[in-house]
């Protein structure tokens, strides 16, 4: 047994199967009541979303900080309330338009009749989150979740456990239970929501885990969305200037401490400016970042295990004969990271 926290008492409860079946059971009665939300009633809730990210702004902003160890409120900004805030911007202002029947093309053989498509909500959405954008791979779907008309569960990742909390503090602030759920827990409650019959699964993750999700899903037939993690190659082409290419590649590489699925993981390089381009990206990356070690600018590594993991690829490569080059400006030691 495991231990989640109800989004309505905030108070701890032992997690089990059956205790994810009934809570997801309560809003497929819901739905089963109004299956088909009105515009008012979307609307409503995006904009219940959106008053929640300004109240709980700076709380979101402290919570990241405290789950990374680091993290400059300006990219917090940038990369996920920003982004929330215009997606519930985009659906608000499209919404009407999205929820009209669509005309299609009736043939000959059944004419007078017309052919129209009428978009219908699925019902209950589960959405499985990742730690490196707690709060904008969460709600992101969910905005779409939203404006789509069904309700959601929301596993918020154990790696990011002040996320996580606020999050579900948060939403239970401005949704009810049966309305927009999030569960939090390790691993073996994610598995256990994963084996839930959703009407649709989102899933964020490494393509590991994603094969995991989807057997879950597979059982009960339930469509499964995957945005799963994958090598990133930068390819510069023998025309473009060097300077250029170098000083774009440090900016997304040094974005959340290169945490994200499309973060550049290698470089293909004309290898006679293979040098040329190293130490302009270094040179970028120490303009960017003077000092690194406790730089309140630059983002932590989120564990001690991903920095191991980081580090295993260099002792490997130093082995194999790589020269590392090291950004470095102020010539700190950073053998050590903040967390």
């Amino acid at each position: 047994m495991n231990m989640i926290e109800s989004t309505a008492s905030n108070t701890a409860q032992t997690a089990s199967l059956s205790d994810l079946q009934l809570r997801l059971q309560q809003q497929k009665s819901a739905f089963a009541s109004a299956p088909m939300p009105s515009l008012k009633e979307r609307l409503n809730r995006l904009n219940r979303l959106h008053n929640a990210l300004l109240t709980y702004r700076e709380q979101i902003h402290k919570a990241i900080d405290q789950d990374f160890a680091g993290r400059a409120v300006a990219e917090t900004e940038m990369a996920e309330i920003i982004p929330l805030l215009e997606g519930i911007a985009y659906y608000r202002k499209r919404l009407k338009r999205f929820m009209r029947p669509q005309r299609r093309h009736a043939p000959l053989t059944v004419a007078p009749a017309k052919a129209e498509v009428h978009y219908q909500p699925l019902g209950v959405v589960g959405i499985v989150t990742p730690w490196n954008f707690p709060f904008f791979l969460a709600l992101s779907p969910l905005i779409g979740a939203l404006a789509a008309g069904n309700r959601a569960m929301i596993k918020a990742s154990e790696f990011a456990p002040a996320s996580g909390d606020l999050m579900r503090k948060m939403l239970a602030e401005s949704f009810s239970e049966d309305e927009v759920m999030v569960i939090t827990g390790g691993v073996e409650v994610a598995s256990e929501f994963t084996a839930l019959p959703f009407d649709h699964l989102v899933f964020t993750g490494s393509t590991q885990v994603g094969k995991i999700v989807m057997r879950a899903a597979a059982e009960n037939l339930t469509p499964v969305t995957l945005e799963l993690g994958g090598k990133s190659p930068a390819i510069i082409h023998n025309d473009f200037p060097i300077d250029e290419a170098a000083r774009r590649l440090a900016f997304g590489k040094c974005m959340n401490a290169g945490q994200i699925c499309v973060s550049p993981d290698y470089v293909l390089c004309p290898r006679d400016k293979v040098h040329e381009f190293s130490s302009i990206f270094i040179d970028a990356v120490e303009q960017a970042y003077p000092t690194l070690k406790d730089n309140p600018d630059y983002t932590a590594i989120i564990s001690d295990r991903q920095k191991s993991r980081l580090e295993r690829y260099l002792n490997d490569a130093r082995a194999k004969g790589a020269q590392l080059m090291t950004a470095d400006a102020a010539d700190e030691d950073l053998s050590k990271s903040r967390k």
